[in-house]
């Protein structure tokens, strides 16, 4: 005789209390799409958890120091005659002084309300 009621398709992994625990993922392994994807998550969590340093703002300053330099070099044309090579190192040194400062104390700005934000939601669970 056929069978009528169809047959479980998982176990059910019951323990002496009766509390039915998750077994986790069983099924199919990731794809390389979803692995790279988790990753990144990853990456990205950790480098926005991180400390801001004054060596990063400085690398940033002065990679924003260089384009500016380059970008005054060949833009600055002086009516008096000085050098555009000198006005060009003076303005990219004293915006990557700023750009130091600036950027150093914005990101712990942001950090912080980031950290504050991440406890809350932390809390609230």
């Amino acid at each position: 005789m056929a069978q009528t009621k169809r047959k479980r398709q998982t176990k059910h992994r019951g323990n002496a209390a009766g509390f039915v625990e998750a077994r986790g993922r069983t099924g199919r392994p990731p794809t390389a799409e979803e692995r790279k994807r988790a990753d990144r998550d990853t990456r990205r969590e950790e480098r926005l958890n991180r400390r801001p340093t004054w060596k990063g703002s400085a690398q940033r300053a002065l990679l924003a120091g260089v384009f500016m330099f380059l970008f005054l070099y060949f833009t600055y044309h002086s009516k008096s005659g000085g050098s555009r090579l000198v006005a060009a190192l003076v303005y990219a040194g004293v915006a990557m002084l700023l750009y130091i400062g600036l950027g150093y104390y914005i990101e712990m700005f942001l950090w912080r309300r980031r950290m504050a934000k991440k406890q809350t939601a932390t809390a609230r669970r």
